[in-house]
């Protein structure tokens, strides 16, 4: 590889916690999985990333710049309100998500823009569940 072709430990710092938050994204269900493009959740899997996310907050603490800190604990603390979400909802109720809102936090992980305080706020989930149970009330009444 040359030289000035490497990544910077900054952007490799940057991929390799947009890698985990993106698997535990894919892991509770909220996005599709790029492998198979289908909706799936496995709590067990998305625990799993999201402590290796927490462990390295916790460790790498003092090593972080600001912005660093700042940003990944919003991102443990968003996907710790997630799970417990996830948890709590009954099994059929679980990938019925709007992807749309599930992609624009995704590509805010990517690009490093949503930092505490800025961006849009998400809107409960509670409401988001009760929007597709709505919209797929009248898919069932459509078919029938």
């Amino acid at each position: 590889m040359a030289l000035e072709n490497k990544l910077t430990e900054e952007q490799l710092f940057d991929q390799l916690i947009s890698s985990l938050v993106h698997s535990a994204w894919v892991s509770l269900g909220k996005i599709k999985n790029p492998m198979n493009d289908v909706m799936e959740r496995n709590l067990d899997q998305a625990s799993i990333q999201i402590d290796m996310l927490d462990m390295l907050h916790k460790r790498m603490s003092g090593n972080l710049s600001e912005n660093e800190e700042e940003y990944l604990g919003h991102l443990v603390r968003e996907l710790k309100m997630n799970f417990v979400e996830e948890k709590n909802k009954p099994a059929e109720e679980s990938v019925a998500t709007n992807s749309d809102e599930k992609d624009e936090s995704i590509n805010e992980v990517k690009t490093g823009e949503a930092l505490p305080g800025k961006g849009k706020k998400s809107k409960p989930v509670e409401n988001e569940a009760k929007e597709n149970s709505n919209n797929e009330d009248e898919k069932s009444e459509e078919k029938e």
